[in-house]
Order: structure tokens, then sequence, then C-alpha cells
């Protein structure tokens, strides 16, 4: 009985098959795929770990001997390094104490030693660094200094050689980089690079470049802002000196002024090497001369008048310019220093030479910022106004002097005038002048979007 009711059952079983053969299978799918599915969730993924057997594993280990290790620690050395500002106080120990040096040897060489002397002691600031080896003796010790020729500076160093030292001075070439700045113009053109903090070589470069068309001392309107493209001059790695301005833009009470360094078709090998600065339109931005102080009260002229000092009628020579101690004097005119020292009645007094028999002379300042045969460039700053000689009070005394013989200096600052690219060069110069404009543009969308 029971095995006819089995035949029954596969005998239906088939026949279902063949008259649906697709949900048979579909059914037969779903059946596998739950019970796979179901397995899957309720099989462990792993044994129990407290059903594993444990084994016990015992090993000595051997102890590395101390003894090398400490000599290994003994015979290991190290060399520091380190940075710090000279002063003008400064003595050898005083500066080697700060820089974490203990080497009296190292003190006693830096004393006697004369280029050590000269270049470290007595001076102003100046970065210094020091290679030390961890007893804090002296391994090395080098400074650099910038010279009057923008393409080199100059390097000492002081070395350790055995027992003893040794010092020399090196001449290496400068890397140039190239970097912008810019900002909004709030007061004056002046006061707004003094509240950014402006290297002063790059503000004197500034107001000397655009002397002849722009007033430094103007107040601002709204809006008003400046953008400058210029060199840092590095050595070894650092940056030394502000280098050549290569691109200025000004907007001022609503003008805009463009100063574009540019190398002429007549260039000649150099530093200078004909180079000028030109507007847009190609027009040279030079003026003939400057006046030797931005600001300043001109108090006596080039005439006869009763001389203060010795209190009788006698030709005054030259112009005076009544103004603070400190004032800023500048170079009325690119020019070699002839002298910079102190004279009888002048005070501390400098002679600028200018090529074609002109000369202009400084007096009574206060301090001075060149040396003799050095070269200067126009509008750079010399010194400070003073009242150093025969003066009685705070004042530039100014001289114009042609083949020796003295004129009157407010004639000779008309002399030159302003000349312009030819049409052969203007090409290039546009060429040139439209990549240093993007750079500046650049900087000022920055700036811009900072504002916002």
């Amino acid at each position: 009985m029971k095995l006819q009711a089995l035949s029954q059952s596969v005998a239906s079983a088939l026949a279902t098959l063949k008259l649906h053969p697709r949900r048979v299978a579909a059914g037969l799918a779903v059946l596998l795929l739950g019970t796979g599915v179901t397995a899957f969730g309720v099989a462990p993924l792993a044994p129990d770990a407290a059903q594993l057997p444990v084994t016990e594993v015992v090993e000595q280990v051997q102890a590395l001997p101390l003894a090398p290790q400490a000599d290994t620690l003994l015979t290991h050395r190290f060399n520091l390094y380190r940075t710090e500002q000279t002063r003008s106080t400064d003595t050898a120990d005083s500066l080697l104490s700060r820089l974490n040096i203990n080497d009296p040897a190292a003190a006693a060489f830096l004393r006697k030693d004369a280029a050590a002397r000269s270049h470290i002691f007595g001076r102003g600031t100046q970065t210094i660094s020091a290679e030390a080896n961890d007893d804090q003796q002296l391994v090395k010790l080098s400074l650099r200094w910038p010279t009057e020729d923008l393409n080199f500076f100059k390097r000492l160093v002081v070395e350790r050689q055995g027992r003893d030292f040794v010092s020399r001075v090196e001449t290496e070439r400068y890397n140039r980089s190239s970097r912008l700045v810019s900002g909004p113009i709030n007061k004056t053109l002046r006061s707004s690079f003094d509240s950014a903090k402006l290297d002063r070589a790059l503000s004197e470069q500034m107001v000397g470049i655009f002397s002849g068309g722009l007033d430094a001392s103007r107040s601002a309107r709204q809006g008003d802002r400046y953008s400058v493209y210029y060199e840092v001059l590095e050595a070894d790695g650092e940056p030394l000196r502000t280098g050549r301005i290569l691109a200025a833009e000004v907007v001022l009470a609503g003008q805009t002024h463009h100063a574009i360094w540019y190398v002429n078709e007549a260039a000649t090998k150099g530093e200078n090497r004909g180079g000028a600065y030109f507007n847009l339109d190609g027009k040279s931005l030079a003026k003939g001369y400057l006046t030797p102080l931005e600001s300043g009260v001109l108090t006596s002229g080039f005439s006869m008048r009763m001389n203060p000092v010795l209190s009788r009628m006698t030709a005054h020579k030259g112009i005076d310019y009544a103004a603070p101690t400190g004032t800023p004097v500048r170079a009325v005119a690119d020019g070699t220093v002839e002298f910079a020292g102190r004279q009888n009645g002048y005070g501390n007094v400098i002679f600028l030479n200018h090529g074609k028999g002109h000369t202009t002379v400084y007096a009574h300042l206060n301090s001075m910022a060149v040396s003799q045969g050095q070269a200067v460039i126009q509008g750079q700053y010399l010194g400070g106004v003073g009242s150093t000689g025969w003066a009685t009070g705070p004042h530039l005394h100014f001289e114009f002097r042609v083949d020796g013989v003295h004129q009157d200096p407010e004639l000779m600052a008309r002399v030159g005038t302003s000349s312009g690219l030819s049409a052969a060069a203007m090409p290039a110069f546009r060429q040139s002048a439209g990549q240093m404009r993007q750079q500046l543009r650049a900087d000022a969308t920055v700036q811009q979007a900072l504002i916002q």
C-alpha cells in the first residue's frame, strides 16, 4: 500500500514538472538559497578558543652585554647648530656664550684674529651661525654681509683645524628670487609703507622711482593701493638684502602710476646694463636731479647772507633745508661716494660724484649710511639730517658743483630731461611690460579678495 502511494506521489511530481517547469525550478532555487543563507548565518566563523589545545613554550633569552653598548654611546659624536644676532657691544666671550659655546681657545682666536675683529665686533646687528660639537667646542663659525655690488656678498668663515683655528673671507654670488607685495594706501604712500613694515631700501626705491610725478606725502582716497614686484638677493639660501624693484603700480588719489624696469636695446654688461624705469607708454621716469629731501623747508638760498655763526655777510654757496634730526637725506642722482666723513665746518658730510664734472655735497648730517667708493642710485638713503659742524640747529646744507665751481642747486635740479624708448624697442618693451603687469595684477586680485 505504501509503495503504491509513493509511486503516485512521484508520478504527480513528474506531471507537475512537465506542466510547470519554471515554477518548479524557481521554487527549488528559493528552497536551496534559503537553506544556504540559514546555514551561513548559523555556522560559526572560527572554532571556539576554549576548545583549542594549549601548549606552553619556555625559552631562555640571553641579554646583550652592557659594556659594548655603553662604549658605543661614549664614542658616538654629534654636532649642534645655532644662529644668533650679533650686537655692537659683543665681545668674543659674550657672543660665544649666547651661541652656547664654551671654548676658551676659540674665544682667544676671535679676540686676536684681524678678520674676526673687523667683521664681527663693533658693528650693527648681523646674523651669525655656529657649529659646535657635543663638548660645546667651536667647529665652525660663519657670518655673511652684503657688499656695494648687487651681484656678490661676502662670507667670513672661522673653522677649527686640529687644535688651531683659521679664518677666511669668501666672495660668493647671490641667488636671486622675486617677491610680490601689495596693500592699501590708508593715509599716504610713505605712511602705508611704514605701517606694512616694508624694507627701508624698498620704500626708498619706490619714492625715488616715482619722485618725478608722484607725491608720496599726498593724502590717499578710498581704494588707493600699491603693488610692488621686486628682487630678493639670497646668500646661502637666506634673504640678505632687497634687490631692484622690477615693476610697481601705485593708485593714489584716483590716479594710476606704473614703473617698469627695462633694459633697452643699447644694453651693456654690468649690473645696470643700460636699464631704466619707464611708464607703460615707454617714457622714462628718470628726472635729471631730485631734491635731497622729500620734504623740508628751504630756509637759505644761494646768495649773499648774514652768516649765523660768523655774524657777517658771506656768500652762501649752497642752500639750506630745515628738517627734524634724522630726516632721511637721499641721493639726487646716481653716483659714487667721493668722500664720507667729518670736515670742520661741514661736520658729517658726503660728497657724491655724478660724472660730467657734477658733484653734490650733503653737510651737517647726524648719521651716514654710505662709505667712500660706494656706488649709489638716485633716491638712495644717504643718512639723516643733523646739526654737526658749524650749525645752529638741525638742517641740511646742500651744494651743487660743476668742475669744482659752485652752482645754484635750485637751477641745477632742472638739468636733464626724460627720454623715451625708440620705436624699434617698443615691441619688446610691451611684451616685457605685459608680463610684469600680470604679476602685479595677480597679487592685487588676491589682496582684493582678502579684503572682501
